[in-house]
């Protein structure tokens, strides 16, 4: 085994590094090139998959009735949406988009004064009233009937 005293050869060797690693100036660095005109991109099928389509709002509603058919039918939704070719996401937005629609047509009828809700409204109240009292007293004519039979009276 070698002597670990021994330091004479080592020492000459990190001196004779120190010497190598001296600083040097920095080299300069040539321009950069230009960059080249942007290559055209060949149509993958992932490629035409993810380019952004806008679609009519007749296409819209047709895919929606297509997406709403095929469940009623028993598909699932995200098997639908899948035939559909659009994304879950779509979907969602144009279905929410569509109700603001559904909701404007029902507006062209015209609807009723205010007074007349309020008139029905009360009207349904006291109908809910007089139905109840009507519960109540058959609940207790049972209940009466029921402890005469029981002989708890």
């Amino acid at each position: 085994m070698a002597d670990e005293s021994n330091t004479g050869p080592i020492a000459q060797t990190v001196a004779t590094d120190a010497e190598v690693k001296a600083p040097t100036a920095k080299k300069q660095r040539s321009p950069r090139r230009p960059k080249a005109a942007a290559e055209p991109v060949q149509a993958t099928s992932k490629a035409a998959a993810a380019k952004r389509r806008g679609y009519s709002d007749q296409e819209k509603s047709e895919k929606l009735k297509l997406i709403e058919r095929q469940v009623t039918e028993g598909s699932t939704l995200k098997d639908a949406i899948k035939s559909a070719a659009i994304s879950e996401q779509t979907y969602y937005q144009w279905k929410g988009a569509a109700k603001p629609v559904d909701k404007k047509a029902t507006k062209g009828t015209k609807p009723g004064p205010a007074g007349d809700e309020l008139a029905d409204l009360v009207q349904l109240e006291e109908e809910n009233q007089r139905l109840r009292k009507q519960l109540s007293e058959k609940l207790r004519a049972e209940n009466a009937e029921l402890r005469k039979r029981l002989g708890l009276n």
